[in-house]
């Protein structure tokens, strides 16, 4: 009888075991070093907010989430690499939040080839919408959204001379469509119209050509290390213009790279900043109890958002998600409610939210409304 209790005791430690090391296996690359090194921090830290919130509460269906992230250095070639490795070598069920529009084009032919899901792509890119990316789940609104709506908004409050620099890539041609759409609808010209090489920027012949035309405005369609580069090279020239950039600048690490540079840029949103969003107050809330955490930035309000609608997808899948079961419960979710906007997919359409606005970085180094 000892004996058949002590087997049964056996048997039950081992199931016990095995499900509390049972674990949902998500796949992350992205720029953890490079130029979006402090933004890809941010949104990933907000997205361990989440997951590690719902770790503690003992996971999804009894399973807890851990999450894989390789560092991909910003080159588009590292991701699409390391998305093979996560995808076939770590049998990942899911993607979630690479950085970059390059990037999740390198990573498209993996997720149709294997079927599995990218969920929150940090990046806004149009490519990801339109036509639909199968396996691809955006969360945030496009790039040409946020641009089309600074540019209104410039033209609302009577600016007409608005210099337009971009990186010459697929994200800096996709900001600068949104942007030529705004442009277009207020009846305007760029007052200069300039790319620059994303691996090697140089800005010696761009900053002096918007102090000559007396610009009023620029939009710079760049990602963190360039933009404030770029914004140095504007200032030595002589120009005091305004200076707009898209929300993937949206980091408190950028703030601090700008340095003295930092007042007063205007940094577009793709999620709200105010508390009557009970996505915000909970986002907060996480803050003030993580001691690690200092406060909540824009970027990592994308990362906790993207969370929890991965955890969502999980949920939905099932006891034992599979590749297959969480693009079916992706394209099934409808009117999901990540505290104060509804996500919402289907086979047809992978856009997520359309939500856009403003801030300006205030003289205390916060964004502002």
């Amino acid at each position: 009888m000892r004996h058949g209790q002590s087997i049964w005791g056996a048997l039950l430690l081992a199931v016990f075991c095995a499900s509390a090391n049972a674990q949902i296996l998500i796949g992350q690359t992205a720029g953890f070093s490079g130029p979006v090194a402090a933004g890809v921090k941010e949104t990933t830290d907000g997205a361990k907010l989440y997951i590690d919130m719902v770790n503690a509460k003992g996971g999804v269906n009894g399973q807890k989430i851990e999450l894989l992230s390789l560092d991909d250095k910003f080159d588009p070639k590292l991701a699409a690499e390391n998305a093979r490795k996560l995808i076939e070598e770590q049998n990942v069920v899911a993607m979630f939040l690479n950085r970059g529009t390059p990037h999740s084009q390198a990573i498209i032919p993996l997720l149709d080839k294997h079927g599995v899901a990218l969920i929150a792509p940090s990046t806004g890119a149009m490519l990801l919408h339109q036509p639909v990316q199968k396996h691809v789940f955006n969360v945030r609104a496009t790039y040409q959204r946020e641009a089309e709506k600074a540019i209104t908004h410039l033209a609302t409050i009577g600016i007409n001379k608005i210099a337009l620099v971009y990186v010459d890539d697929s994200f800096g041609a996709d900001g600068l469509a949104g942007a030529q759409k705004g442009m277009a609808a207020a009846n305007l010209t760029p007052a200069v119209l300039e790319k620059f090489n994303r691996s090697k920027p140089d800005f010696s012949k761009i900053a002096p050509m918007i102090q000559q035309t007396g610009t009023q405005t620029v939009v710079m369609i760049a990602s963190g290390a360039a933009v404030v580069d770029g914004i140095k090279a504007i200032r030595a020239a002589g120009s005091q213009a305004q200076i707009v950039t898209l929300s993937n600048n949206a980091s408190g690490g950028f703030i601090t790279s700008l340095g003295t540079n930092a007042t007063g840029v205007i940094v577009t949103q793709v999620f709200p900043q105010s508390m009557s969003f009970s996505l915000v107050k909970e986002a907060s809330d996480l803050v003030r109890a993580n001691k690690d955490i200092k406060e909540l930035s824009p970027a990592m309000l994308e990362g906790f958002a993207g969370a929890k609608v991965l955890v969502e997808g999980l949920r939905r899948a099932g006891a034992k998600p599979t590749r297959e079961k969480i693009q079916t419960a992706m394209e099934g979710l409808n009117k999901f409610d990540i505290g104060g906007l509804e996500v919402s997919y289907s086979s047809k359409d992978h856009t997520g939210l359309d939500f856009a606005d403003l801030s300006i970085i205030s003289s205390s180094g916060k964004f502002r409304r």
